[in-house]
């Protein structure tokens, strides 16, 4: 029974640390997406791949001006960054 217990809580705990942020501004509000994309490449990002994420936020995999790696996540009314992995 301990073990069946341990088992489901790691599982929790590892979905939970795969999640994203969840953005909840209603549709109507958010940018449109060429104009967000174009205020990210103006900050100096390389987007390689766009998409708007299961918890609506804008989530970007690309590269910084310095050429690293980023997956980022952005709230779509306003372009914050939500959460940088």
């Amino acid at each position: 029974m301990n073990r069946i217990f341990a088992l489901a809580a790691a599982a929790l705990v590892s979905t939970s640390a795969l999640a994203g942020p969840t953005c909840t501004a209603p549709k109507e509000t958010w940018m449109k997406e060429a104009d967000f994309k174009a205020r990210v490449e103006a900050q100096g990002y390389k987007i390689k791949t766009f998409k708007v994420t299961k918890d609506n936020c804008y989530e970007i995999y690309g590269f910084d001006k310095d050429g690293k790696k980023v997956e980022i996540y952005f709230d779509p009314a306003t372009g914050a960054e939500r959460e940088r992995k």
